[in-house]
């Protein structure tokens, strides 16, 4: 059912995207790059290398290439216009967007993929599967970028126009807003207190992220619409009650003999006798070689409650290692929905460190290869960890104290789903470098220019404003599709990158950035002298100039 709603859905989307900058353009391009139609021709080379995970990369992939696809273009196109606008011909016009727009695609494009490189480390599937899939789409985005866009832009010319919204082409042609130009005048008047507001603001969103609780939703976050979910629930019904079973899997070279043989039977002597945590019937299964035996037990709770993965404990820790855990030649593994559960959350604390150092090292090291600054690359990581823990925080609000999740319809599975917070860091990381790469990259050009920092960081907001709330709004449309999902994996997900998004748009790229970058004041650009090397001529990208010619009509 969500490969089939995710298409039409995507279709209103892109719909929308035609009048959040007057233009037609990014639709234009969007239709003939074809992220949607080649998600599926970038996954299948991957399920030919590594399992992939059916059912949850495919939706994932489409619209995270939908989504920076979409930015990529409008980064390029309003550049274009901005200097189609200032006089420029149109050749001089995409060279200059080429120079500028592209080069920040290109950045961000090469830092998103980094961010998804992390979930490689995750020790886990379907973590390895997306963060292929996500990569590869990417990087046919930023190509499409700096290819087939440049291309389509050229051969229109100023038709590119034809269809604009005249009320917000209007509005747009100075390349200002007067709504965030007056609101970054008031945050730049008083940086240190609209600072403070910001940090407080993310802070108090990010306070209930400290009582997060990951779980494994189980059968609880199945649609209850399906029809095994209906069986399920008769079943349930007609035997109340009835415990989740865990597997135990002895391997021998015979497991039939006389000393594994009375190793199983103490073991299920062991289970019955732990009434209230674990119990019976105890089954058995051997196969035809005689290499394994299946032994059934079933554990208190749901499965993934705390009753669920304090019985599992007790099988692990002591029933086994004083039954048959003292056979020789013998071994014993458990497995089922609680033992998956429980070593999935164990592998995600393993692995996070691993991913956080990867993710945070390697964007800090192409910021800083990029601007030529260490400050800049860590006041970067700094708001990027704020947004995501406002964004762990909303989350936690929604999905587990119960905040508007009937608004959403959603079901209590008891907490957020286990895999979302690592993937969400990773993704979020990513996807903000698009619009902050962008801002970065204006405030740049402003300091190359000889401008004051609090000039060069005004001019740089007030210039792409229009623009990164149209990224932002696609994002949030984009995203906001997971939640109509009826998979309660997926509306968690969609309400986090959602929420997420909209807060990084708005409160740390708006209101964050430019405050800490003026009180900063000259220290954004330091840069110690043993990394003098990466020092370049203070130059801005100046592309060839040719006759202007007067503008469309």
């Amino acid at each position: 059912m969500e490969q089939l709603r995710s298409p039409r859905s995507i279709q209103k989307v892109v719909g929308l995207q035609s009048g959040s900058g007057g233009y037609p353009g990014p639709v234009a391009y969007r239709r003939w790059s074809g992220i949607p139609i080649l998600s599926p021709s970038v996954i299948e080379p991957i399920s030919h290398l590594y399992p992939v995970a059916q059912g949850q990369i495919e939706p994932v992939v489409l619209l995270v290439g939908l989504a920076v696809g979409v930015d990529y273009s409008m980064f390029y196109l309003r550049r274009k216009l901005e200097e189609r606008h200032a006089g420029r011909s149109g050749e001089t016009a995409l060279a200059r967007a080429a120079a500028t727009s592209g080069r920040a695609v290109l950045i961000s494009g090469l830092t998103v993929m980094t961010a998804m490189a992390g979930m490689l480390l995750a020790g886990n599937a379907v973590f390895i599967s997306l963060g292929l899939g996500t990569m590869l789409v990417v990087a046919v985005a930023i190509v499409g970028s700096v290819t087939v866009l440049p291309a389509v832009m050229a051969s229109l010319g100023d038709r590119i126009e034809w269809g604009r919204v005249p009320f917000i082409a209007k509005r747009r042609t100075k390349g200002t807003s007067r709504v965030w130009s007056w609101l970054v005048a008031r945050v730049l008047r008083r940086p240190v207190l609209s600072m403070t507001l910001a940090i407080g603001l993310l802070l108090a969103l990010a306070a209930p992220a400290l009582a997060m609780r990951t779980v494994d939703p189980g059968v609880v976050g199945l649609p209850p619409n399906l029809a095994i979910m209906q069986t399920y629930h008769r079943i349930e019904a007609a035997f109340p009650g009835a415990p989740m079973s865990a597997l135990v899997v002895v391997t021998a070279k015979d497991v039939t003999s006389s000393n594994v043989s009375a190793g199983v039977a103490a073991m299920d002597r062991a289970i019955m006798s732990r009434t209230g945590q674990m119990g019976g019937p105890v089954v058995e299964a051997i196969s035809p070689d005689h290499t394994v035996a299946i032994v059934t037990v079933s554990l208190a709770g749901s499965g993934t409650n705390t009753k669920s993965t304090s019985a599992l404990a007790v099988l692990r820790g002591q029933v086994i290692p004083a039954t048959i855990g003292r056979v020789s030649g013998a071994r014993a593994y458990v497995t089922g929905m609680t033992a998956a559960s429980v070593d999935f959350n164990e592998t995600m604390k393993q692995h996070l460190p691993l991913v956080f150092i990867f993710v945070l090292g390697l964007a800090f090291l192409l910021l800083l290869l990029s601007f030529r600054s260490v400050v800049i690359p860590l006041v970067t990581i700094v708001l990027n960890l704020l947004s995501v823990g406002a964004a762990y925080g909303v989350m936690v609000l929604v999905f587990q104290f119960g905040y508007l999740r009937s608004l959403i319809g959603a079901q209590d599975v008891g907490g957020v789903i286990d895999w979302i917070p690592l993937f969400l860091l990773v993704v979020l990381f990513g996807l903000s470098m698009d619009y902050h790469v962008l801002i970065l990259s204006r405030i740049r050009e402003g300091h190359e220019r000889g401008l004051s920092t609090s000039r060069a960081v005004a001019e740089g907001i007030t210039t792409t404003a229009g623009v990164i709330t149209s990224a932002a709004l696609v994002m949030v449309a984009v995203f906001a599709i997971f939640a109509t999902l009826s998979e309660i994996d997926f509306k968690q997900l969609g309400v986090a990158l959602a929420s997420a998004v909209l807060i990084d748009a708005t409160v740390v790229r708006v209101v964050l950035l430019p405050s800490a970058m003026t009180v900063l004041g000259r220290w954004n650009w330091y840069l110690p002298r043993w990394l003098a090397f990466l020092a370049r001529p203070r130059t801005v990208p100046v592309a060839i100039e040719v006759p202007t010619t007067d503008l469309a009509a």
